[in-house]
């Protein structure tokens, strides 16, 4: 699809994965994530490929594991409470070093750690959040090329504004390099051939009775890979007015959005204040904030949430500016969607409350 159309963002980004050449999903319907799961139902057929509807979040991601491990690009997801069954399994499939791109349409913004912090044993994903429809399309693809790079899980973090508003999109497949050669991958060519391949959170090594093996080997190598691609991974992060700026206020996805609005109106008012948007919430642009708040006197930090982002801003931040959270966690009342407070009147009141606070808004400016 190359011409722009009006997409819901469920099925633009079902359209994301099937231009990027996933052919196999699996996934349980809980909303906001059931949209995805029905978009793909209906695509996947006409491109030869295979979705479908588990019977429940772990027998949605061990199918996704299962054709993943044969060398196709495959995808799951659900919402955080769905994840939280499937944590086991993207941990394995960190230390299996299998590729998978995890979607979580949440139901707000409060599975940040779980999506940064989640897990266990040394396992971490990248994780990409996108401020809008257009850029699920392209983290979709990002996500998917990303997995296939790094041989490992990538998660992209979404919420009900993105699964169910309609917006203008182009989406077409997206070249971002060359990858590696699945070589590792279990397509049934080395079977019986006495070197027969072997994927498995414990190693790559078939154990025989006359054959010595060392896990802590195996999780040493993948400790390794793991550190290079935090290593190689640029952090992606947008910033806006923060040279001059006296408060800097973060936020990431569809809340980022609102914020970044919201500091463009009151910076046209005369208003010193500046944003910073991440968008890899790991590997977190630590730096970028850092440096954002070199110059202010204070960082706020806008989550829809109790408060679980901060801490990476505080870390970042390392007392060069007061950090000061001004979120909160705002539903609907069936806490399926984003509630009330997302909304430019009541983001725009608390950054200008701390912004008089800090003594940035001059008489007259607003």
């Amino acid at each position: 699809m190359s011409e722009p159309a009006l997409m819901e963002g469920s099925a633009a980004i079902a359209e994301a994965m099937v231009v990027a050449g996933c052919r196999f999903f699996a996934g349980y319907p809980m909303t906001p994530f059931t949209e995805v799961l029905e978009g793909m139902a209906k695509r996947m057929p006409a491109v030869g490929g295979v979705c479908m509807n588990a019977e429940s979040e772990i027998e949605a991601i061990g199918m996704a594991w299962g054709a993943a491990a044969t060398g196709v690009r495959a995808a799951t997801g659900s919402t955080g409470q769905g994840l939280a069954l499937m944590q086991e399994s993207i941990s394995e499939l960190t230390l299996a070093r299998v590729p998978m791109l995890v979607i979580n349409m949440a139901r707000s913004g409060a599975d940040y750690f779980q999506a940064t912090r989640g897990g266990h044993g040394d396992s971490r994903q990248i994780v990409l959040a996108p401020m809008d429809v257009p850029e699920a399309v392209e983290f979709t693809q990002l996500g998917l090329h990303l997995a296939d790079k790094y041989r490992n899980p990538v998660l992209l973090y979404g919420d009900y504004f993105i699964a169910h508003t309609y917006e203008s999109v182009v989406v077409e497949r997206r070249d971002f390099g060359p990858l590696p050669d699945k070589d590792w991958a279990l397509d049934g060519t080395s079977g019986g051939s006495g070197r027969a391949k072997l994927i498995s959170p414990l190693g790559e090594v078939k154990q025989r009775d006359d054959v010595g093996y060392d896990l802590a080997d195996h999780h040493a190598q993948v400790e390794r890979d793991l550190v290079a691609m935090e290593r190689e991974v640029e952090p992606l992060v947008e910033t806006g007015y923060t040279d001059d700026a006296e408060v800097i206020i973060v936020a990431f996805g569809t809340p980022g959005k609102f914020v970044r609005y919201c500091v463009r109106e009151l910076r046209a008012e005369g208003v010193r204040v500046g944003y910073v948007r991440p968008i890899t919430l790991h590997p977190f642009p630590s730096e970028a904030v850092r440096q954002a708040a070199l110059g202010a006197a204070c960082v706020a930090v806008y989550e829809n949430s109790a408060g679980q982002m901060v801490d990476d801003v505080r870390l970042a931040v390392l007392g060069a500016a007061d950090i000061e959270f001004i979120g909160g966690l705002t539903m609907d009342s069936s806490a399926f969607g984003v509630g009330p407070e997302i909304a430019v009147g009541p983001i725009r009141s608390k950054i200008l409350d701390v912004c008089r606070r800090r003594g940035c808004v001059t008489e007259g400016s607003v």
